[in-house]
């Protein structure tokens, strides 16, 4: 039997889980950020300067992309290209390109 703690400890991951409740719109994340699968979604991708590994971003958790291309955004965290692309995007614009990629695998 399992107790009333855990029960609720359980229930409570199921309520507050990101892939259920992104906060942006997927469709319109879809659409704007289909550039991105250009090099994140290909399979071992290698950019060639500066030359490092790019990430697949399909199921990363919310938090840590919606965080990544605001640093971007500002500058904080260093690529131009990401830089360019994640310069012009807005708050919203950033919630929903997060929430299309936590849902695809």
């Amino acid at each position: 039997m399992i107790s009333y703690v855990r029960r609720i400890f359980i229930l409570s991951l199921l309520i507050f889980s990101t892939q259920s409740f992104a906060a942006g719109d997927a469709v319109r994340g879809a659409v704007i950020g289909e550039t991105c699968l250009g090099c994140h979604g290909v399979t071992s991708y290698t950019n060639v300067y500066p030359t490092y590994k790019v990430p697949k971003l399909g199921g990363q958790h919310e938090a840590y992309i919606a965080a990544a291309l605001k640093a971007y955004r500002s500058g904080e965290r260093k690529h131009k290209t990401m830089h360019a692309q994640a310069s012009k995007m807005t708050d919203q614009d950033i919630a929903d390109i997060t929430a299309y990629l936590v849902g695809i695998k």
